[in-house]
């Protein structure tokens, strides 16, 4: 018998400092579950030189979403020639992906998809009509899926840990992977974000894991399947489960559906990870499990007590064991359980909860989660990804426990996504920002037909309906103070608006 994770020579990222590298040869081994030898896999056998042989070439269509980019880095340490198109070539994937040498053109002119590629890889975000995508049909030349290409060039014998849920995928996803790294597992990745621990969002890795931000969008036009359906984890975190996605998904039983079919997929001798207090998760399970469960939260098997109000310090237990307390950066109660379930999930692979504890407490966030983007004469300016009522009050929530009570947050947000666009949150949108002293929100272009105007109207939050960025930032620096927290919400790029009012707060200052 040996403990989960004594690989002997288990090699190091290339990421981990000369102090992480100490904490991995002192805490990398398990302490609570054992397995048997022969279910290890030596870290050799795990390096994926022969698969896809057959095709060295691939072209990407879209390669610059989040997802496709870490596709196209994945593709290319698997040994592909990489190319790929998008509509727009864009930072900061566009950055990495030249950083790994890879090419990329603006349009979706044939032309531009080389003569003898051997696949081309779609993304989602591709549709018929699309001028490469009918030459690629017209001209019989071999496609997949992003998560199909992922599954078979990268994922097969990999031990996978995914993170699915409505919020929380990337954060979590990237705990998880700065775990493993830490604790010298060397993992490989795939995260829908720009992680802070790792200079890329995606990475081979060198040993036995794969960590992968698991989403329940569809794959392609030509496979409405969620992506999730693709990767197979042996390890399975679940944060929760809401309605999203309104343009692909008619109604909340849909999403279940998927979900159920994800948790088909997971292994007899794997783990599902799920928060304790989640009724719509349950009634998934409740459907049928195959796989052992694990809960955190409140009376599950990984808790958190003694937690500070902001969520900056908190005691991970686990069994009703204490472990050690975390101290990071990172605010909000959403963090704190992201965190007891990317500890679970790194247990499962043979991190010591010790070693995972220490890891958070170095841990940095993703970009554009409560992201500091500049302060001006003590007004501080945040960039978050929040674009779900959920998402927007537990972070405006956290940042209210944390500064002084006489500071003020306004809150600036973009209803960018086809789900907040279309209204299906409008009753419960006003509430989430409640934390908020100012509302400030862009009317949409397009879509918001079901009163927006009128939402705010009767409405006895101090709230704003304004046109574009410019009309926001005009009316913020009219009443911006010392003190002032302005929390810009968008999955979108909100046309610069967080520099915008930088530049204006400046201007202001030196005026006076």
């Amino acid at each position: 018998m040996t403990h989960r994770g004594e690989i002997k020579n288990r090699p190091l990222s290339k990421y981990a400092s000369v102090s992480q590298r100490q904490a991995a040869s002192e805490h990398r081994t398990g302490v609570y579950t054992q397995v048997h030898e022969d279910s290890s896999i030596e870290v050799t056998q795990l390096l994926i030189t022969e698969v896809g042989c057959e095709k060295r070439s691939v072209h990407i269509l879209g390669i610059c979403g989040t997802f496709m980019a870490g596709v196209a880095v994945l593709a290319k340490a698997a040994g592909y020639r990489v190319t790929g198109s998008d509509a727009a070539v864009y930072p900061p994937m566009s950055t990495q992906l030249q950083e790994q040498g890879i090419d990329l053109i603006e349009g979706f002119d044939p032309q531009y998809i080389p003569k003898d590629i051997d696949l081309v890889v779609i993304g989602n975000a591709m549709r018929r009509g699309n001028p490469s995508v009918e030459y690629v049909l017209n001209n019989g030349i071999p496609y997949q899926s992003g998560p199909e290409f992922l599954a078979e060039s990268c994922l097969r014998k990999r031990w996978v840990l995914a993170v699915a849920g409505t919020h929380g995928k990337t954060t979590t996803a990237s705990m998880l992977a700065w775990m493993l790294d830490y604790a010298g597992f060397a993992p490989g990745f795939l995260i829908g974000g720009v992680p802070g621990n790792f200079p890329v969002s995606a990475h081979e890795g060198r040993g036995e894991h794969f960590v992968i931000e698991a989403d329940e969008y569809d794959s392609a036009f030509f496979d409405k399947r969620s992506k999730f359906l693709h990767y197979r984890p042996r390890t399975l975190i679940t944060n929760n489960l809401e309605f999203d996605h309104a343009d692909i998904f008619e109604n909340l039983e849909a999403i279940k559906k998927q979900f159920h079919q994800l948790v088909r997929t997971v292994p007899g001798n794997g783990l599902i990870i799920v928060p304790s207090n989640e009724s719509e998760l349950a009634d998934v399970l409740a459907r049928g499990c195959w796989t052992p469960i694990e809960y955190f939260g409140d009376k599950g098997h990984w808790t958190a007590t003694d937690i500070a109000p902001d969520g900056s310090r908190f005691l991970v237990s686990y069994c009703g064991m204490s472990i050690s307390v975390v101290e990071w950066s990172l605010i909000g109660l959403h963090n704190v359980s992201n965190a007891l379930a990317a500890i679970a999930a790194a247990h499962h692979a043979g991190v010591r909860p010790e070693t995972a504890v220490e890891a958070l407490c170095h841990f940095i966030n993703t970009k554009r989660r409560m992201e500091v983007k500049g302060t001006v004469n003590q007004v501080t300016v945040y960039d978050d990804f929040a674009h779900h009522p959920t998402a927007i009050a537990t972070t405006l929530n956290g940042l209210r426990n944390k500064i002084p009570k006489e500071d003020r947050i306004i809150a600036v947000l973009e209803l960018g996504s086809y789900t907040m666009k279309a209204g299906v949150h409008k009753d419960t949108l006003l509430d989430s920002l409640r934390d908020a002293d100012r509302i400030f929100l862009a009317r949409p272009e397009e879509g918001a037909s079901w009163g927006l105007d009128q939402l705010v109207a009767h409405s006895h939050h101090r709230a704003q309906v304004l046109n574009h960025a410019d009309e926001i930032v005009a009316e913020i620096v009219k009443i911006a103070e010392p003190g002032d927290h302005i929390v810009v919400m968008s999955n979108k790029g909100f046309d610069g608006i967080h520099q915008k009012l930088l530049n204006r707060l400046k201007m202001l200052m030196i005026q006076t």
